[in-house]
């Protein structure tokens, strides 16, 4: 067994008495007081998440914004400095190989931020896709990624770094100091509340993860929490919900695909065999990934992707792929390893009262 990758703060949770687990290659923190408990934090107060394991690179040089736009999904055409965007990075039958963030830093300047798993051929397939005039660089190793995420996140926030930041926007971004190095707060998140995320050099993360943390409201938060969090507003997550095999259009963001540039997959990202469906459960039995969904009748129509019980919803949800023709009905069944569970379609966000758009007032 491969040996495990380690984030600057790994030490900090195995002496937090953190429950730790392989994730994508690295040693991670799944939970600390528990799952349901950080959850609900988050959702009232503030937690901090351990991201570390994230791809970033830097892209630039003359011509940046023309040769990325034919490689990622992303309108780059309007994506303005300060500003970044959520979109795909696709194979040439239209199939996810990633979804990820662009930030746009400066004119022809960009900051990609990649799934963990996918880090290496992210890379690998962007490079040999750009310009050689294109400089491209990976700076997974020397960056850090901490996420702020909770309804009383602006007030940790401001608190540890002594400045506002009422008039920072969602899906913006603005660069501070932190101990003599700079450090990206963008106010996105994957939590459906809101939140900011950090992007500053490894060797300041646990600075920032001790300041955070001496605030009121914030406590740590694993993984475990993260996935229940990201699944109650609909979320996806790479590797179950998005995959190569799976169209943009097909887990539900066709609506995204505004980029007038001949990016790579362009026309077969378009096309829908399969749909991603949001389904009730009721009580508190979840889905699991692979489970099958059939039709009333037992007919076998589509495949579970993320499942869980929900604790700011009263039930369990789930997430698969149902088959077009049928995808609009309203019952199914999902074949469970002990029993079938009824579930019911609904819309997402299952979970509504999230605060990840709020005007903040100041």
């Amino acid at each position: 067994m491969a040996e495990l990758f380690q984030t600057p703060l790994t030490a900090w949770h195995h002496a937090a008495g953190a429950k730790m687990a392989p994730f994508a290659g690295w040693d991670m923190p799944i939970q600390y007081a528990g799952i349901i408990a950080e959850h609900q934090h988050t959702r009232s107060a503030a937690s901090i998440f351990d991201i570390c394991h994230m791809g970033e690179f830097l892209l630039k040089g003359a011509g940046a914004q023309q040769a990325l736009s034919k490689v990622v999904t992303h309108n780059l055409a309007t994506l303005a400095t300060g500003k970044c965007r959520y979109g795909f990075l696709l194979n040439e039958q239209g199939g996810i190989q990633d979804d990820l963030i662009v930030y746009c830093l400066g004119e022809d300047e960009y900051m990609l931020v990649v799934n963990g798993a996918c880090t290496d051929s992210d890379f690998s397939w962007i490079k040999q896709n750009l310009p050689a005039e294109i400089m491209l660089e990976d700076i997974s190793k020397s960056t850090a990624k901490i996420d702020l995420q909770g309804p009383k996140s602006i007030e940790a926030l401001e608190s540890t770094l002594g400045k506002s930041f009422r008039s920072l926007g969602y899906f913006n971004f603005e660069t501070v100091d932190i101990d003599g190095e700079k450090m990206i707060v963008s106010r996105t998140g994957y939590t459906g509340e809101l939140g900011y995320e950090f992007y500053l050099p490894a060797s300041k993360a646990l600075l920032l993860w001790k300041k955070l943390l001496e605030n009121e409201h914030v406590k740590p938060a694993g993984l475990g929490a993260r996935d229940t969090l990201r699944l109650e507003v609909g979320l996806p997550l790479y590797g179950q919900d998005l995959d190569e095999k799976h169209t943009p259009s097909e887990a539900g963001y066709g609506m995204m695909l505004k980029s007038e540039a001949d990016y790579i997959g362009k026309g077969a990202d378009k096309e829908i065999r399969e749909q991603l469906v949001a389904l009730t459960i009721p009580g508190r039995r979840s889905a699991r990934h692979h489970d099958p969904v059939t039709l009333p009748d037992g007919q076998e129509v589509g495949i579970v992707t993320s499942g869980s019980f929900a604790p700011s919803v009263g039930c369990a949800v789930a997430l698969a792929y149902i088959k077009k023709e049928v995808a609009e009905q309203t019952s199914f069944l999902i074949k469970g390893a002990r029993t079938s569970l009824e579930a019911t379609r609904a819309d997402l966000p299952f979970y509504k009262e999230g605060t990840a758009r709020t005007k903040l007032q100041g």
